[in-house]
């Protein structure tokens, strides 16, 4: 009986807190009908949104992929001074608020900062520009592939890595033949993190994107500017496309994770 009780909280919880949500949101934007719904994706400043949502999540998950690979090679094979610290500044971004992030790339980047007066002058301002926006969806998902790919590399060792540099391997080889593929999965899955987090950031872009329609919103400030404008609809149908973004990177996620259990039971 306790049993039976447990899993109704439990699908109840699910049923309140994930699902309902989504219908809500997928039901305001259908409350006039698909075609209205559509019509709000086709305004210019829609689709520079969503442009520029798709041209950052790229970028950034590019450049987290590539560091974050390396970052989990190092701290999985080898031992120094300050790996421990090193870590705790790998997840930093999970601990602190977004708009932590955003303020010290501001404190950096902008007309009181370090370097932003200079690089204005130079013609090349990193805020309220998708050079900032880029900044700040880095730091806030660089953890992801780092945190998922380094227990499977600790897990398989060194063994083979060596056999191949014994071979003759350089390091990119041993990196691209040896490390990558017997870890592809947990890398996979890091990469999926990353992008569907980088899709919906909104803290740190916030602080540092100026919120100029159709140059620096992202999907989720567009959704924020369209529903302070009593913008309903189209807000909501923003919301929705983004979901279904998110929930397409998180069901590839979760296939992929069943072909390989299901690869792995077979073999």
């Amino acid at each position: 009986m306790s049993r039976l009780l447990f899993a109704l909280v439990v699908y109840l919880l699910v049923a309140v807190m994930v699902v309902l949500p989504p219908v809500l949101v997928f039901a305001a934007a259908l409350s006039h009908g698909l075609r209205v719904a559509m019509a709000t994706l086709a305004d210019p400043d829609a689709l520079s949104a969503i442009r520029l949502t798709m041209i950052v999540t790229g970028i950034s998950v590019a450049i987290n992929t590539v560091f974050g690979t390396m970052a989990a090679w190092t701290l999985a094979h080898f031992r120094f001074p300050g790996r421990n610290l090193l870590v705790v500044l790998i997840e930093l971004p999970l601990s602190v608020s977004p708009v932590v992030g955003g303020l010290v790339w501001l404190l950096v980047f902008g007309t009181q900062g370090w370097w932003g007066a200079a690089l204005e002058r130079w013609g090349h301002p990193v805020l309220f520009a998708p050079p900032g926006i880029v900044l700040a969806t880095v730091f806030v998902t660089f953890p992801y592939v780092t945190r998922t790919l380094m227990p499977m590399l600790a897990h398989n060792g060194r063994e083979a890595e060596e056999a191949a540099v014994m071979l003759g391997a350089n390091l990119w080889q041993v990196l691209w033949h040896v490390t990558l593929p017997g870890a592809r999965l947990a890398l996979l899955s890091g990469v999926l993190l990353t992008t569907a987090r980088a899709m919906g950031e909104f803290g740190a872009v916030s602080v540092v994107s100026g919120h100029i329609p159709g140059l620096t919103e992202t999907m989720p400030l567009h959704i924020e500017t369209l529903y302070n404008g009593y913008q309903t609809v189209a807000a909501f149908t923003m919301a929705a496309l983004l979901a279904l973004m998110a929930m397409g990177v998180v069901m590839a996620r979760n296939l992929t994770e069943r072909r390989h259990g299901r690869t792995e039971n077979t073999a």
